[in-house]
């Protein structure tokens, strides 16, 4: 990994690059196209997003990497709401990789995220990945992922950063809604992506939709 490196807070200037970033970082992984550069778009107005932890990495003074963090919660079932946080998108520019960028800006992140009483973290992604950072399936904490409660759900991923945060608790947890502002407003989407240099969207092995 280059050592040549700076991370730092996202600043207005930088908006249109991370979107880029995201839209290239994402553009056929999940699905043909995608939508998260869309989201990030969206959430800097969002009263739970965390300006302070939407992160760019830069290598040699160019941005190849973001990630952005949200306040959200836990539906316990004693019936409280516990304060937590999620992440994502986190982007890697493609040249860059699988060369270990993307773990680096997510290890410095959660510690920010530490140092700013996050608790914990919840998300949905790959343990082959988020393991190498201490992730978890979230059932073995005691936390349900709300869209498959019955299930052990392995790519539903809980990482503490306070030692027993969940100690004793038991709930569900169900993704904020600001992450489906591309479903749930498919003509404003469509809008913003046209705004953006044509891409090819394919249908690929290993697309969840």
């Amino acid at each position: 990994m280059n050592t040549n490196y700076v991370i730092r807070e996202e600043k207005p200037s930088d908006y249109a690059e991370v979107e880029n970033l995201t839209r290239d970082s994402f553009w056929n992984v999940y699905k043909p196209g995608c939508s998260e550069h869309y989201v990030l778009h969206c959430y800097r107005n969002n009263p739970s997003f965390i300006p302070e932890l939407s992160l760019i990495l830069e290598v040699n003074k160019r941005i190849i990497g973001h990630v952005m963090y949200v306040w959200s919660k836990i539906d316990a079932d004693c019936g409280t709401k516990i304060k937590m946080m999620t992440f994502g998108p986190i982007s890697i520019h493609p040249n860059f990789k699988r060369k270990g960028y993307g773990k680096f800006l997510l290890d410095y992140s959660m510690e920010k995220a530490s140092r700013m009483n996050a608790g914990c973290l919840l998300i949905c992604g790959n343990i082959d990945f988020y393991g190498k950072s201490g992730f978890v399936p979230a059932t073995s904490k005691g936390i349900r992922y709300a869209d498959d409660p019955k299930s052990d759900a392995p790519y539903f991923l809980c990482k503490e950063l306070e030692t027993d945060f969940l100690k004793g608790i038991t709930g569900s947890y169900k993704d904020p809604e600001g992450y489906f502002v591309a479903e749930q407003n498919p003509t404003d989407f469509e809008k913003y992506e046209s705004s953006f240099p044509y891409k090819e969207k394919l249908v690929l092995p290993g697309q969840l939709f």
